[in-house]
């Protein structure tokens, strides 16, 4: 028996519609044909066809293109404490299967993978990490965020702190200022240093989780770094943007020659160096350069010192419009490993933008390879860590791209 519906109702295209049955959980501005009632920004409003067909409910935003965001497609589901409290403890239970000795540090909350639109919750130990991207669940936290603390709690990872990384553009998008700083409630500290040791892969990273990219630490390439490293024995390794040095550090540790890791930033730089003597890993050099112009460099020099190159670059594209900008950009960098490396050397290579997809980046890599004259060997094609889910129907879930190759 379906529960009595009180919420105000938007009715969307057909194609919307379609949109919707096919998985994915937003409506587009220009899907939502009409509206009844007047519900405020970040309230819950009912989705119909224009047949009348419940479609689901989720967060109604005037301001955002995606003016609906799906929270549930049952129609007897009530949206109060015990609601919120199912879906986290469905997401914590995930994480602990999948993750196993790894839910210490972990991606808790992926989004609308995990029925939390615009949710990001990354755990590094007793610190929480988030990032919220949409006004509902900005209206909400006061309940999502003391709950997990307490389900944690429940589960043997008590919570000492959660930091707010909402300094993302997307929020102002969604009516959105952008703020970072301690939440402050459910009796949780709000003076902490900014900064904490994480072990990733048997290796400790010090990560500055107020001012490093995202959330401080990339936890979505934790097992791709040790398929890298599987090949790094006895080997000269170039580690392009490596950011905190994780790919690095993986490499050095599994017994690499010589590790290069390179970063434009000269903090990165430092926080790589810091992190390889923090672990006694004498065989990692840092080096503070433009990746494009050291490849450039390498290449006129006809250098040959590498054996193994990892490319790892932040996302050259956030939009449609930008991809083949970004597909040049993949290819340049790409296309000079392939020249530099002597055959039979290896390449790790990856992108983490959606829009970038796995079908454009391989036809990127096969035009690289002849273009530089080799043939790529597959030895693995990765994707993001598990506590990263892909929702299918929903492919922006599905943004990491990660290969391995011997060239030939």
């Amino acid at each position: 028996m379906k529960q009595q519906r009180n919420y105000p109702i938007v009715i969307i295209t057909d194609k919307g519609a379609a949109f919707l049955k096919s998985g994915h959980v937003w409506v587009y501005e220009e899907e939502a044909a009409a509206l009844s009632g007047e519900p405020a920004d970040g309230d819950l409003v009912d989705v119909c066809s224009q047949k009348g067909r419940y479609l689901g409910t989720g967060f109604f935003n005037s301001r955002s293109k995606i003016r609906v965001r799906i929270l549930s497609r049952n129609a007897n589901d009530t949206f109060d404490r015990a609601f919120f409290a199912r879906r986290l403890q469905y997401c914590f239970d995930y994480r602990k299967t999948v993750m196993g000795d790894d839910f210490r540090c972990c991606r808790l909350v992926f989004g609308e993978a995990d029925g939390f639109p615009g949710l990001t919750v990354d755990r590094f130990g007793d610190v929480l990490v988030t990032q919220t991207m949409s006004l509902g669940i900005e209206q909400r936290k006061d309940v999502i965020f003391p709950l997990m603390v307490e389900l944690l709690a429940a589960m043997g990872a008590p919570v000492t702190a959660i930091y707010e990384r909402n300094d993302i553009a997307l929020r102002e998008k969604e009516g959105m200022e952008q703020t970072t700083g301690f939440y402050r409630g459910a009796g949780l500290r709000d003076d902490l240093p900014g900064k904490l040791i994480l072990t990733e892969n048997g290796i400790d990273y010090e990560v500055d989780y107020m001012h490093g990219q995202k959330t401080g630490f990339f936890l979505d390439q934790k097992y791709n770094r040790l398929a890298a490293a599987r090949l790094a024995k006895g080997r000269t390794v170039l580690d392009c943007f490596t950011h905190t040095g994780a790919f690095a550090l993986n490499c050095a540790k599994a017994g690499a020659g010589r590790v290069t890791a390179v970063d434009i930033s000269k903090d990165a730089a430092a926080l790589t160096a810091a992190n390889a003597k923090r672990n006694g890993l004498a065989n990692v050099d840092v080096l503070c350069a433009n990746v494009f112009e050291l490849l450039t460099e390498l290449e006129a020099k006809h250098d040959r010192t590498y054996d193994y190159i990892i490319l790892d670059p932040p996302a050259f594209t956030k939009s449609s419009a930008t991809v083949q900008a970004a597909r040049r950009g993949y290819k340049e960098i790409n296309l000079k490993a392939m020249k530099l490396l002597p055959r039979g050397g290896y390449l790790a290579t990856c992108s983490c933008s959606h829009f970038m997809t796995d079908d454009l980046f391989r036809r990127m890599l096969f035009d690289a390879a002849k273009d530089a004259g080799v043939q790529l060997r597959q030895i693995e094609a990765r994707q993001q860590a598990p506590d990263h889910p892909i929702l299918w129907g929903v492919p922006e879930t599905e943004y990491l791209k990660f290969y391995l190759f011997q060239v030939v």
